[in-house]
Formats: C-alpha cells, sequence, structure tokens
C-alpha cells in the first residue's frame, strides 16, 4: 500500500511531477491517506478563495482512497518516532510524526516529496513520485 503525504496529493491536484502518473497506474485500494492528510487538506481548502471547487474535487478524490484513522497502533508507533528522533538531538513536525507512524502501522510506504523530513525515520519507507 502507498500512504500519500499531503504534498503528494496537493502535486496530483497540480499537475506537478508525475504524481498523478503513478496515482493513475495504482489501484485505488492500494492508496491510502492518513486522516491527519484529510484534515491538512481540508483546512488548506477552507482558507483557499475557490473553497467551493476544491471541496469538490478533494470530496471526490477523497472517495476513491482508503482513509487510514490514527489509531492506538498509530499512537505507539508515533511515541517511538518522537523519543528516536529527541534521543539523536532531532526534531521533527508533530503531524509529519503522525502521517509517519499512520504509515509504519499500516506496513505501507509513503510518498512525499519531503524526503529530507521524513528519511531521517530510519523504519519509515519513502518514495517521492515528483521527480
Amino acid at each position: 500500500m502507498f500512504v500519500l503525504d499531503t504534498n503528494a496529493v496537493i502535486h496530483f491536484f497540480k499537475n506537478k511531477g508525475q504524481v498523478a502518473e503513478h496515482l493513475l497506474a495504482t489501484a485505488p485500494g492500494d492508496i491510502g491517506l492518513p486522516a491527519v492528510v484529510v484534515y491538512e487538506l481540508e483546512r488548506g481548502v477552507r482558507k483557499s478563495t475557490q473553497a467551493h471547487d476544491r471541496a469538490a474535487r478533494l470530496a471526490r478524490f477523497i472517495a476513491a482512497v482508503k482513509i487510514l484513522p490514527f489509531d492506538g497502533r498509530a499512537a505507539g508507533v508515533a511515541a517511538g518516532i518522537a523519543v528516536a528522533l529527541e534521543s539523536r538531538g532531532e526534531k521533527i513536525g508533530l503531524l509529519d510524526t503522525l502521517i509517519a507512524a499512520t504509515a509504519m502501522a499500516n506496513d505501507a510506504i509513503l510518498v512525499t516529496h519531503n524526503t529530507a523530513e521524513f528519511s531521517r525515520i530510519g523504519e519509515l519507507r519513502i518514495e517521492d513520485w515528483h521527480g
């Protein structure tokens, strides 16, 4: 399964990189969207000057993929990520921690263009579909 980071979805909508090609070549059932990413996307849409059009496009996209909850297993993984990074003197954003943990808890590959941030999480498998 591939789990999409927020920037991957935005790149899909803006037709940047090769995200659309990869998504169209992947069965919808093999695409997951962390609930935290849904939050970030919904927030962005509501702040947009074109909120109505973007909300409709986002709703169609969300309906076509599997929404992955942030559950107890993901919470445990997130705590492990945070402690491991903190012990090395590194920080990562809270929402990025939750997104990574959701991917890991679902034994999935995180699709992101933010590889510098996420590559510090040793066990996390990532792919960049942008380029």
